[in-house]
């Protein structure tokens, strides 16, 4: 509905709703963006890689010794790497100096190692039969699916324990 007295295409509860949006932002200052990045936590690309690698090492002797065999651990280890050596390449990428040029050399550089990361993700799954002798599509999957899902973990284990209790209560 418009506004017929004033020709306006404006409704009359929105220009509150506006102005009490305007109100209560306050851009922060210089010291206060400051403090903030201070305050979070960074964490490494690397060291998700790194537990990503402990939990493959693990994983597949956990399920070679399971079932007492080395072809099973070499198709959980190998679908590990396939999560693990792509995602190196996609981190090595991103950390580049050309990545962090600006903002559209960044989102470039994003899409050029994303697609790097997948095309060796592929060639790592079509050349597995070749490369592992009998091998074990269910244990390469097993590896690669929870090598893929163990990054929820390296950043859970990651965040510091801080001594203040938030803010704003859940």
């Amino acid at each position: 509905m418009t506004n017929a007295s004033s020709g306006s295409n404006t409704h009359p509860d929105t220009d509150g709703e506006d102005a009490l949006k305007e109100q209560e932002f306050q851009p922060w200052s210089a010291e206060q963006a400051q403090a903030w990045r201070q305050s979070q936590s960074a964490q490494s690309v690397w060291r998700v890689l790194a537990v990503q690698l402990l939990v493959a090492v693990f994983g597949a002797s956990a399920f070679g010794l399971w079932f007492q065999s080395g072809m099973l651990w070499l198709s959980w280890f190998y679908g590990a790497m396939t999560v693990i050596i792509p995602g190196a390449l996609f981190a090595r990428g991103l950390t580049s100096p050309v990545a962090s040029l600006n903002a559209m050399s960044a989102a470039m550089s994003f899409a050029a190692w994303q697609g790097v990361k997948w095309i060796f993700a592929v060639l790592f799954l079509v050349l597995a039969p070749r490369l592992v002798p009998e091998l074990s599509w269910p244990a390469l999957l097993a590896g690669l699916i929870v090598t893929m899902k163990v990054y929820w973990l390296a950043l859970v284990w990651g965040k510091p324990r801080s001594a203040q209790k938030p803010s704003t209560p859940l």
